[in-house]
């Protein structure tokens, strides 16, 4: 992506250890979340975990970090941009 069109981004990163555990960054929202499902948006799009005895381990709301522990399956990316009425606007909003 050309360097104009990430100015003013936040960074996104992933980081998965044996698939029990993973750290992003960049998240903005949390749609929803169960022990099976996280729905969050980030700085790059919709992303959703798909598992089992997923957890959020960790939430830093003002750094925009999340840490999911538990067994993950698949990520998945959409286009789809931060929507309104998610998890962490309706506790904070």
């Amino acid at each position: 992506m050309p360097a104009e069109e990430t100015r003013g981004m936040i960074p996104h990163n992933i980081i998965m250890q044996n698939r029990a555990k993973l750290s992003v960054s960049g998240v903005e929202d949390v749609e929803n979340f169960d022990d099976r499902e996280i729905v969050m948006y980030t700085s790059r799009g919709k992303l959703t975990v798909h598992g089992t005895q997923l957890h959020i381990a960790r939430l830093s709301v003002e750094e925009g970090d999340l840490t999911i522990e538990g067994t993950i399956d698949t990520l998945a990316y959409s286009a789809e941009m931060r929507g309104h009425g998610g998890f962490l606007s309706k506790l904070f909003g």
